[in-house]
């Protein structure tokens, strides 16, 4: 293959026939040489029409402050689309970059119903079909972010033969624990912006749309529809999630078995993503069958880890190798790519595992009396009451004698008990310098704390197949209600985290009954849908309890120090 660049040119609104007949549209980029080339391909909802900053003018301005030579060096930056590769930086590498507007999204007719097992087959076919193209090498790759990667997941556990390997970034796996209920409670804010925000907008003949082509300066949604039509031409889909609270088959046929997935993965998670996407990245690579994995976790935004020249080298070369076959080295990279996050910094760390093999699981116990942390069990029994919908209750260690890193799973294990007949726990780990001051991280679509975890204390219920000493792993399949002022245990799962506390920091543990937020900072993942959060039932008094038979403490992985 040549070491020049390829020059590029673009089709549009290519026609990808589905097996029921059904048409979808395409944009294809590809070099104007003759050959046959790998193919990286983007199947969704957003619009392969709307450009990014039409679409997402905020975020574009907060990508260009970051990274101010997007549109610059080898890119006009015309193509680009929300959370999907630049076609000008893969064409002219050898390339073919393909976008699809999927099933009753932009200019693809027919129902709209998100990530359901109808767009996951509509995924296949399209995979298929760009495999068998003459411009095709026969090897299909997919990179993209959010919608992007869970959609990676899914259709990889479908095995379409011409897949090759996929790079999930920033993308969630189980549709009940990471993507709409954060241990068992509703996680409607998001959903109820994404879904006219996102996607309404894009629906296929939405006359309404703000959502145009530049190429033609028209919707990029198609012929307009009457509003009827458009109505019965889609789900509702925020009403589908209240309709199922428990981890039922509509759930389960949404969320990709893992053991299904045998091809080379590169998964990219952000610690600063809880609320949708971290979880998923950290359960994708560990319970993949594929023998050629890799993950890496970084920080920052949701856009900025995807775009930069550094990580496009990565997805790069990660392609080169399973795409092209070249022998670049890749195959000998760490398994396990760290951001290690300080308060100031986050170098990255190599390692060959997750959960890293080292860890020492330690154990720090809750005081109610004192309000503190520490590595043994407090002398006496105490009892921590506060007003579920108010600022909870904070538990903090002394500071730190020396720089200590947690890097790994967190479980917080309470004896709690309520006023009513259930109680909602959002647990909330954080960090404080010296003078008291919180350190506040730069996440994926908001100011984050260092981990959060959820759990509806009716949802205590744990799968004892799946759970592990260090992990535990709810079931989700029933509702077990509480008796008011009966004492229960339960063991939340904070997701997955990594943080040095200096010496001189310390680490606390905020328990409450409603979203962590901070001052003058709304959070934009939030848990308060009325009909599943009515505060007759979760506005009551919640107690924590501590020491004695209820010893209730945080399970941490201890990174010990090298050397």
């Amino acid at each position: 293959m040549s070491d020049q660049p390829f020059e590029m040119q673009f089709e549009k609104d290519v026609l990808v026939e589905m097996d029921d007949g059904l048409f979808l549209r395409a944009n294809v980029f590809r070099p104007t040489a003759e050959g046959r080339f790998p193919v990286i391909l983007a199947q969704g909802v957003y619009g392969k029409d709307a450009h990014f900053e039409d679409a997402f003018p905020v975020q574009w301005g907060k990508l260009l402050a970051i990274y101010p030579d997007l549109c610059a060096n080898g890119s006009t930056g015309r193509y680009l689309r929300w959370e999907t590769v630049d076609p000008e930086r893969w064409v002219p590498h050898g390339y073919v970059v393909i976008q699809i507007d999927a099933r009753g999204t932009g200019k693809s007719p027919g129902y709209l119903d998100p990530r359901s097992p109808r767009e996951m087959q509509d995924y296949c076919c399209s995979i298929e079909w760009a495999g068998q193209q003459p411009w095709s090498n026969g090897k299909v790759g997919l990179i993209g972010i959010s919608y992007y990667a869970f959609t990676q997941w899914a259709v990889a556990a479908l095995q379409p033969p011409h897949l090759a390997a996929i790079v999930p970034w920033e993308g969630y796996v189980d549709y009940y624990r990471d993507g709409s209920h954060h241990g068992g409670i509703l996680a409607n804010t998001f959903t109820t912006a994404w879904w006219p925000r996102q996607v309404l907008v894009n629906q296929h003949g939405n006359g309404e749309t703000t959502y145009f082509d530049r190429d033609t300066n028209k919707p990029s949604t198609g012929p307009a529809l009457s509003k009827a039509l458009l109505e019965a031409n889609r789900t509702d889909y925020p009403a589908d999630l209240l309709r199922h609270p428990l981890d039922d088959e509509w759930f389960r046929e949404r969320t990709p078995d893992l053991s299904r997935i045998h091809i080379p993965v590169l998964s990219a998670g952000n610690w600063g993503g809880p609320g949708i996407h971290l979880r998923g990245n950290v359960e994708g690579f560990m319970n993949v069958a594929s023998k050629d994995k890799w993950l890496s976790m970084h920080v920052g935004t949701h856009w900025d880890s995807f775009y930069l020249p550094e990580y496009v080298a990565i997805q790069k070369r990660f392609f080169d190798h399973f795409l092209k076959g070249e022998a670049n080295g890749w195959q000998d990279e760490p398994r396990v790519q760290l951001a290690i996050r300080w308060p100031d910094k986050a170098p990255f760390r190599m390692e060959h595992e997750f959960p890293l093999a080292r860890t020492q699981w330690t154990k720090f116990y809750l005081d109610g009396a004192s309000s503190s942390i520490g590595p043994k069990p407090p002398a006496k029994p105490e009892t921590v009451t506060y007003e579920a919908m108010g600022d909870g209750v904070t538990f903090t260690t002394p500071p730190f004698e020396q720089d200590t890193e947690f890097t790994g799973f967190v479980t917080a294990r309470l004896f709690v008990s309520s006023s009513t007949t259930d109680m909602d726990v959002f647990a909330i780990l954080r960090i404080f310098d010296p003078e008291g001051r919180e350190v506040i991280f730069t996440g994926a679509h908001e100011p984050t704390p260092v981990a959060r975890g959820w759990l509806r204390a009716s949802h205590r219920k744990i799968d004892p197949d799946r759970t592990l000493p260090y992990r535990v792993f709810h079931a989700h399949d029933e509702i077990q209600k509480l008796t008011p002022h009966q004492v229960y245990q339960l063991d939340v799962e904070l997701w997955p985290t990594c943080m040095v506390f200096p010496r001189g920091y310390r680490m606390a543990l905020t328990l409450m009954g409603k979203d962590f937020e901070f001052p003058d900072t709304p959070g934009r993942l939030t848990h308060n849908h009325p009909m599943d959060r009515t505060k007759e039932e979760f506005g009551g008094a919640n107690s924590i309890l501590t020491g004695g038979e209820h010893a209730s403490y945080l399970l941490m992985p201890l990174i010990p120090a090298k050397g």
